[in-house]
């Protein structure tokens, strides 16, 4: 799909300045969307090493496309970059607020630093101007925990003197791009002049589909739907394959067949759920709902399920094959997905853990990171050549094709296909045990 060209200013098309307060993996792009569709961007961000190298014309995410547009956008003067939040705040028609909301310890949603990027707006804000925040949260806290925030800081009037919308992102990595100009962008506005204004703005720069939900807290929980659904579907893949484990069932096959009246949607099983969003968002709706009194039974079942898979799966195979005390395991993929630098909630993180716990030594490669990056993530890296049992983490296209005849030369006895990547039958007829997920082992 073509993106929209660059609109000359006109008086239909007045010149905007949009400040887009975070210059992360999320923000960055949809800063240089926002540039080639022929606004003025800065792009707000604490880091002045990320200010200095997008001040550079440099790409500091490895994200396809976002090189050469962030060129195009710099060179032209369309993109700048600053650590003044504030001052890029007074000169904006348009900020774009996309910083990160975290877990506490709790699991309850973290706000600070949101909070704290709404506060350097506010200092600056001026009347008239849109304010969009695209961070995800529970429902109602951009109008009841963000929103004073912006009033306080300006001594303004939202809803009147400036406007407020919420419009989630809903992008991922390694498409960031694509999806900005095709995926529908929700917006739910503080009130319906804040709605409309939303609209036209994400109409004009980005081009993709608006979707209308009305309000800032439906567009909350429009966000949170999907990720709980996808959350929910997994769990259970997850729990149907591991009945087929037991049954002697390969549940690769009964999915696809359960899935081919295009009345069912499974999505696949594997060792578990990574990322910034499926594991983190569930717990902004679960933990808001207990607080009304209420219990969302399938969204806890679905994250106990999806967190346990990494230990579950650790247990099974040392249960069926030998424990692992005192063995040598070898992790393949830090990435929580395919050719993805970005381990937040990597499945490799807990899989480590229990080894550890179990009593096994642990090793790791990925081809996206270096040692000194894994040994910062708190691991260690090693090779296959060293190890008794290997488990697919990350289905990198570096992983898909191994030599098994070579891996049980070298000492590999067993392997844990997380991702269900390799045909079961070719690894067995080297020797070499085989646990999938969904799939029973020959020696189970």
């Amino acid at each position: 799909m073509r993106p929209p060209q660059p609109d000359t200013p006109s008086r239909a098309h007045p010149l905007v300045t949009i400040a887009v307060v975070g210059g992360g993996r999320m923000g960055l792009p949809l800063a240089a969307a926002f540039a080639q569709s022929g606004g003025r961007v800065v792009v707000c961000d604490l880091d002045p090493a990320l200010v200095a190298t997008v001040q550079a014309a440099q790409c500091p995410f490895d994200e396809p496309g976002l090189g050469g547009l962030l060129r195009e956008t710099v060179e032209q003067g369309q993109l700048t970059a600053t650590t003044d939040t504030t001052q890029a705040a007074a000169a904006a028609d348009v900020v774009v607020i996309i910083v990160p909301a975290h877990l506490t310890p709790e699991r309850e949603i973290d706000l600070a630093v949101l909070r704290s990027a709404a506060a350097d707006v506010g200092r600056g804000l001026r009347r008239n101007t849109l304010v969009a925040f695209e961070t995800t949260v529970a429902v109602g806290a951009t109008r009841t925990k963000l929103v004073p925030v912006l009033e306080q800081a300006s001594g303004l009037q939202a809803g009147s003197d400036f406007y407020v919308a919420f419009s989630p992102e809903r992008v991922k990595a390694n498409l960031v791009l694509t999806r900005l100009r095709q995926t529908p962008k929700i917006v739910g506005g503080l009130n319906a002049e804040s709605t409309r204004r939303a609209l036209d703005f994400y109409a004009r720069f980005l081009g993709a589909p608006v979707d209308d939900v009305g309000t800032l807290e439906a567009a909350e929980m429009a966000k949170l739907a999907g990720m709980l659904y996808r959350d929910v579907n997994i769990a259970l893949a997850n729990e149907l394959a591991s009945f087929c484990e037991r049954a002697g069932i390969d549940f690769t096959h009964v999915r696809t067949a359960a899935n081919s009246d295009d009345e069912a949607n499974l999505l696949l099983p594997g060792i578990g759920v990574g990322g910034h969003c499926t594991p983190v968002y569930p717990y902004f709706l679960t933990r808001a709902s207990r607080r009304l009194g209420l219990v969302q039974r399938l969204a806890e079942a679905a994250r106990e399920i999806n967190e346990g898979q990494p230990r579950r799966q650790l247990e099974r195979v040392a249960s069926a094959w030998r424990p692992l005390r005192g063995e040598r395991v070898h992790l393949l993929g830090l990435g929580f997905r395919p050719g993805v630098k970005v381990d937040t909630f990597s499945p490799a993180h807990p899989l480590a853990r229990s080894l550890a716990e179990m009593g096994a030594s642990v090793t790791i490669e990925d081809p996206h990171y270096t040692h000194d990056e894994l040994l910062a993530a708190g691991l260690r890296s090693g090779s296959v050549e060293e190890a008794s049992l290997v488990i697919l983490v990350t289905a990198h296209e570096e992983f898909l094709r191994p030599d098994f005849v070579v891996w049980r030369r070298a000492g590999v006895e067993a392997v844990l296909d997380g991702r269900n990547a390799w045909q079961q039958d070719v690894v067995e007829q080297t020797g070499i045990h085989y646990f999938g997920i969904g799939r029973r082992a020959g020696i189970e």
